[in-house]
């Protein structure tokens, strides 16, 4: 079974400190068996990942607030993690799924991820980290719903539908790792699915999703592929746009949507038109040649098929920046908290520190690699965080190898692989520069935060351009895209402790190296700043036989 296996409401504690007792929130179970399985998504029988015999994987459905417990078996013949993108992980970076946090899961043993969607509401996804294995499914939607106690800017939709969206290669995660490793890029992908699938057109496709006459749906839309942007829209059906990525928007209303790499998207469609069947559509964005997935919307009371005709999609990466700018933070209504999300007032913070991460790639010596300030990210054995908590971070990696400001002409630099790590000053207002003097669109997300995407625009980034930022209403989100020759700029606070991933969403890019870390200690070592390593933490490379260190307490060092 995908859904939930039970759920208890446990009634703990606050801790003796307090002297009173407080009911814990919700607890949700789940039991994942990660395997290997045939599947044609594309019409060619090819080997996927299954979680719980489903491609993609199961929906999680929780609320604000719930703590979540996933055991993961792995049934795959490699070491396999899970990340769940845009899950801040509280003061736990413990259960971030990723490389610098964990250990891998090794083949034919199991993991429990056991984490809380605190204060947080939105769409998201979760997928593997490991290796190339994104490429082939495992991926999935977790969506965090509003507590009843909080308002939300809309009526309650007749139904709520994920919609995984995903380019799609027919060779495996293996051939794909083997290209990159041996110096070679990816192809172009094979196609499009729209949640596993791409309708044929003939006649016999079952539908993805039914609307009844005259009801509005919430269609909750990421992309989890692993390169290209994709337009998405349905025939006859404008979207009107309410969340994006954890914030309610401003609710325009769009035709279609570009999708970057890694971000999701909340719309409300109502089902106004002739009953009938109507394709959802998804197109590649940026390639000269254009590939299209299709999935079936049909009205309950339908007769007829879609119209062949597919709704055009827009040309140029200049109507997807101006689509960008059209996006705005409702700043009336109610995130996860009961106040206004305009209450908080991110444009008077002074910032502390600015870092400007310029991308680069280098073919010498027949190896590709990607960087961020001339740096390649490598994995040591020994992940980043253990080393940290272990008192063992000089051997394993360095702070700073990078500068804030990179050196002129970096993207032409020498590239050298090495454990990327920045040092942050706990609670520091920081902003980051992501600048891209290349041809190709890049897409970055930053684990552990939302941050405020406060400009996107064409050219290289100077001090004089913090005049064009959106100082009052730019989304809160957790994935920002960067278009060639251009770039993006977010401001945040680094007030969640731990290690926390800066990565390309360009897959191919992020395992060749476009990614580092963020290290946020709190000098408290509190357990009020961050939680202990997890007693069923799978240890690995140095720390494997070490003993574990002395843990935080309440009180602090």
């Amino acid at each position: 079974m995908a859904g939930v296996v039970f759920l208890v409401l446990l009634c703990l504690s606050a801790g003796a400190m307090l002297g009173t007792v407080q009911g814990e929130d919700p607890y949700l179970f789940f039991t994942w068996n990660v395997t290997y399985g045939t599947r044609s998504p594309l019409g060619v029988p090819q080997q996927v990942i299954l979680i719980n015999d489903q491609f993609p994987g199961p929906n999680i459905n929780s609320t604000s607030n719930n703590n979540i417990v996933v055991n993961v078996f792995n049934n795959l013949d490699e070491p396999f993690l899970l990340t769940w993108s845009g899950i801040q992980q509280r003061k736990n970076s413990w259960q971030d799924g990723v490389l610098g946090t964990n250990c891998p899961i090794p083949p034919g043993t199991n993991y429990t991820y056991h984490f809380q969607v605190k204060d947080q509401i939105g769409s998201y996804i979760y997928y593997p980290s490991t290796g190339m294995h994104r490429a082939s499914g495992g991926f999935g939607g977790l969506r965090v719903n509003s507590r009843l106690l909080i308002p939300v800017p809309y009526a309650d939709p007749e139904d709520d539908y994920t919609v995984i969206l995903n380019d799609w290669h027919t060779k495996s995660h293996k051939t794909l790792q083997s290209f990159l490793d041996s110096g070679r890029s990816l192809a172009r992908p094979a196609g499009v699915l729209i949640n596993g699938k791409n309708a044929k057109g003939d006649g016999k496709d079952e539908p993805l999703f039914t609307m009844k006459p005259g009801k509005t749906y919430k269609y909750r839309i990421c992309n989890a592929g692993l390169k290209n942007t994709l337009n998405f829209r349905i025939q006859g059906h404008p979207l009107k746009l309410v969340e994006m990525e954890g914030s309610h928007v401003v609710q325009n209303v769009y035709e279609s949507l570009d999708v970057h790499v890694g971000q999701c998207f909340t719309v409300l469609v109502t089902a106004n038109q002739a009953p009938k069947d109507y394709y959802m559509v998804a197109s590649t964005r940026f390639n000269k040649q254009v590939l299209t997935g299709k999935g079936i919307i049909r009205y309950t009371n339908g007769k007829g098929p879609a119209s062949p005709e597919l709704p055009e999609a827009p040309v140029g990466w200049a109507w997807s920046l101006n689509q960008f700018r059209s996006f705005r933070w409702n700043l009336t209504a109610s995130a996860a908290r009961p106040n206004p999300q305009g209450s908080y007032h991110y444009g008077s913070i002074n910032i502390t520190r600015t870092i400007k991460l310029v991308s680069s790639t280098s073919r010498e010596g027949g190896k590709l690699r990607y960087a961020l300030n001339g740096v390649s990210h490598v994995n040591p054995e020994t992940p980043l965080k253990l080393a940290e908590y272990y008192g063992i971070a000089d051997k394993v990696f360095k702070y700073d190898t990078i500068q804030d400001s990179p050196q002129a002409d970096i993207a032409h630099a020498k590239i050298v692989s090495q454990p990327n790590v920045l040092n942050l000053t706990f609670r520091n207002f920081v902003e980051i520069i992501f600048e891209n003097p290349e041809k190709s669109m890049q897409s970055y997300h930053l684990d552990g935060y939302s941050f405020f995407a406060v400009a996107v625009e064409p050219g290289t980034w100077t001090p004089e351009k913090r005049k064009s930022y959106n100082l009052l209403d730019a989304v809160s989100r957790t994935t920002v895209q960067v278009f060639p020759k251009s770039w993006a700029a977010i401001l945040l606070t680094f007030d969640n402790a731990g290690m926390w991933n800066i990565r390309s969403e360009m897959w191919e890019r992020t395992y060749l190296g476009q990614q580092l870390y963020a290290s946020v200690l709190s000098p408290a070592r509190s357990l009020r700043d961050e939680y202990n390593l997890p007693d069923n933490s799978l240890l690995c490379g140095l720390v494997k036989d070490m003993p574990t260190p002395q843990p935080y307490s309440i009180y602090g060092a």
